[in-house]
């Protein structure tokens, strides 16, 4: 009898403490940009100059470009960033996206792509303009 009690509390237990499923917001990907995102040197020093000590060395730089994304959805535009990947996907523009925020970072999946959640920065967010005009504003006469 007290195996069964202890059993069933256990199974409630469990349940009341399960993870809610990821509820993922829906969006479309408006159009991709590169964008500036650091520099990347090389130095000119060959291996006798650094045992000789001569000072011969020149940097060579060029500027790194990173995938930048808009993400609509119903109430915002996104502005986001792949996270920390060396060869990020190229998303498909025009398509439909789910995400969902995850403490510092976008969840994002392609469902048409390959259904792989990938990891985003959210570089900045815009409220849409959905045409809407304030009634309180459009009744108030100008003076």
């Amino acid at each position: 009898m007290r195996l069964k009690i202890l059993t069933a509390a256990m199974l409630l237990a469990g349940v009341a403490y399960a993870k809610e499923p990821k509820r993922y917001e829906s969006g479309t990907l408006l159009q991709m940009d590169s964008v500036e995102c650091g520099l990347d040197e090389n130095s000119g020093k060959s291996l006798a100059g650094e045992v000789l000590g001569t000072d011969s060395a020149h940097k060579k730089t060029h500027a790194l470009l990173c995938q930048e994304y808009l993400l609509q959805s119903d109430h915002v535009i996104y502005r986001i960033r792949p996270k920390g990947e060396k060869h990020p996907a190229l998303l498909p523009v025009g398509e439909r996206a789910q995400f969902h925020m995850d403490k510092d970072k976008m969840v994002l999946r392609v469902e048409d792509l390959d259904d792989k959640e990938r990891d985003y920065i959210v570089v900045s967010m815009t409220p849409r303009d959905n045409g809407k005009t304030d009634s309180a504003s459009a009744a108030a006469p100008n003076r």
